[in-house]
């Protein structure tokens, strides 16, 4: 991880997550739709607890609709 921190993004998920997932997904808010979907969004250290991430959301059988960096560190601290 960099001195500038984490980058922050969303997942889009087919169906609603319980809110004990937050913690097994290193604690990314969840937010359910009424359309039958669940947003989860927050800081991702590197690509390593992005793939962690990915890697539990397959394990549970949930289907990623979209994903996309919202706020990203800035170039220089790579």
């Amino acid at each position: 991880m960099s001195a500038a921190g984490p980058s922050t993004y969303e997942l889009h998920v087919e169906g609603h997550l319980d809110d004990h997932w937050s913690n097994v997904l290193g604690g990314l808010a969840i937010t359910r739709h009424g359309d039958g979907t669940s947003t989860l969004a927050g800081p991702i250290a590197d690509q390593t607890q992005l793939h962690a991430v990915l890697a539990t959301l397959r394990d549970i059988g949930a289907t990623i609709l979209s994903l996309g960096l919202t706020e990203a560190r800035p170039e220089n601290s790579r």
